[in-house]
């Protein structure tokens, strides 16, 4: 059976909306099934009109954290707030329980620069995925080296996700808000990650994870 797998994010300006539709484009082509989410909003609308916040998308809001007990896996889109959650996932988290136990989550982000903290929010996001006994599945080097190697333009990704910089003005050159073809390599090569292990993990039998049971 296909692996399902639910991405969720929460996009101000439509940055990190760029990556999602990339990133669930990579896993339907690998095979899984893939559901998409919003993050409830919890600024006014004045808020936002002073923030100049462009309308929000079409897909659903995802309000009853319940609704994802059904996936597999997850993969949370994080427009990064000083290394971290943005508020509105945080209020979020703060309606769940001990639902999750058990199940992949894999993160890719949106930052203003390469040092905007593409890193450290997907570590801080990992103290989350700890405390509700999720299994975190980072992009890694394996498949990307070469990719996230190559020095010859400024992209976002590293192995511990998909990033964009969604501010990408180096020489005096006009902002870039659109994931390059780099960026959008990564993102396809991270949505067949999750899949690919718990493929593995099926296969592991009864200790329920991929390391052969060495403990047993």
């Amino acid at each position: 059976m296909a692996p399902k797998v639910a991405i969720v994010f929460y996009s101000m300006y439509g940055h990190i909306l760029k990556l999602v539709e990339e990133e669930a484009r990579g896993i339907r082509e690998a095979g899984g099934h893939v559901d998409i989410f919003q993050i409830e909003e919890t600024l006014s609308a004045d808020v936002l009109s002073k923030m100049h916040a462009p309308a929000k998308s079409d897909y659903p809001v995802l309000s009853d954290p319940k609704t994802l007990e059904q996936y597999d896996g997850f993969l949370f889109g994080i427009p990064t707030r000083y290394g971290n959650w943005p508020a509105q996932f945080k209020a979020f988290w703060d309606k769940t329980t001990g639902a999750f136990w058990g199940k992949y989550a894999g993160a890719f982000v949106s930052t203003a620069t390469p040092g905007g903290g593409q890193e450290s929010t997907v570590i801080s996001a990992m103290s989350t995925f700890v405390h509700h006994g999720m299994i975190f599945v980072p992009l890694g080097y394996k498949t990307v080296f070469g990719t996230l190697a190559d020095l010859t333009e400024v992209r976002g990704g590293s192995p511990w996700g998909a990033a964009n910089n969604r501010q990408e003005a180096v020489g005096g050159g006009a902002p870039v808000t659109e994931p390059s073809q780099t960026e959008q390599k990564v993102q396809k090569q991270q949505t067949s990650t999750e899949p690919q292990h718990k493929e593995e993990h099926d296969k592991s039998g009864p200790c329920g994870l991929p390391v052969k049971c060495i403990l047993s």
